[in-house]
């Protein structure tokens, strides 16, 4: 697999091709990360009612990388797939490293911060087209983005088609043994939020179950302060 340098976007790809309104795009999340800090929270919402409010760890996220992350980057064969990549603290990591990598999230916020940490990024769905589809050495989904799209089965499979021949998915469970998907919105200490959307919470045994029905295999699982993770394995085409 060769070794691809993954720049910035072009200024004109910015903030293309989104959709407009997705809701990580939305303030409050984009001004917390601007800020580098929270409160931030995850509404769970049922039938048009608001339930728990869910932390969000926004002060983590904008910091260097911990010892559980590096836990995660020490496994990372490149080129490495960040999605859900936030603020971009994996991605400028892994480039200080000199391994290929590149961020993808629907936030401009977190584009923007990833590149001014020295990361690249895209401002991309995983569900929308992306680069060396079929070629990542190493895919990761961390700080809950298991979640994304409130369907693990097919996020899964989406991941499974962008992970090379035998390339590995590291992802991190919910710390409790929770299966569930609801939907959500975030919101601040102040009550301001974006709009809705689908999610999901996975913990361990609900994560292997979904891989399991995606035809990853289980390579490895840890734990690194509080924080679970699994890797998993896309195999290897028959000869």
């Amino acid at each position: 697999m060769s070794e691809t340098t993954y720049a910035p976007a072009h200024p004109a790809d910015q903030w293309a091709p989104a959709h407009q309104g997705e809701p990580w795009a939305d303030d409050p999340y984009a001004r917390a990360l601007r800020l580098g800090r929270g409160p931030l929270f995850l509404r769970r919402m049922s039938r048009g009612a608001d339930e728990e409010l869910l932390p969000l760890d926004v002060e983590r996220w904008c910091a260097a990388p911990d010892a559980a992350d590096m836990s995660v980057l020490r496994r990372c064969t490149g080129p490495v797939l960040d999605v859900g990549c936030g603020p971009g603290r994996l991605v400028a990591a892994l480039a200080a490293r000199g391994l290929p990598a590149l961020g993808v999230d629907v936030s401009p916020a977190a584009v923007a911060r990833t590149r001014r940490e020295g990361g690249a990024a895209v401002r991309r769905s995983v569900f929308d087209r992306l680069p060396e589809e079929g070629r990542w050495g190493t895919v990761l989904l961390m700080d809950g983005n298991v979640g994304i799209g409130g369907d693990p089965v097919a996020l899964l499979a989406r991941l499974r088609a962008l992970a090379a021949p035998g390339g590995t998915l590291v992802a991190e469970a919910a710390r409790s043994d929770v299966h569930e998907r609801f939907t959500a919105r975030v919101e601040d200490a102040g009550g301001r939020h974006g709009r809705s959307f689908p999610w999901a919470r996975l913990g361990t045994s609900a994560l292997l179950r979904a891989s399991d029905a995606t035809g990853w295999v289980l390579t490895g699982r840890w734990t690194a302060q509080d924080r679970t993770f699994v890797e998993l394995r896309r195999p290897k085409r028959k000869p």
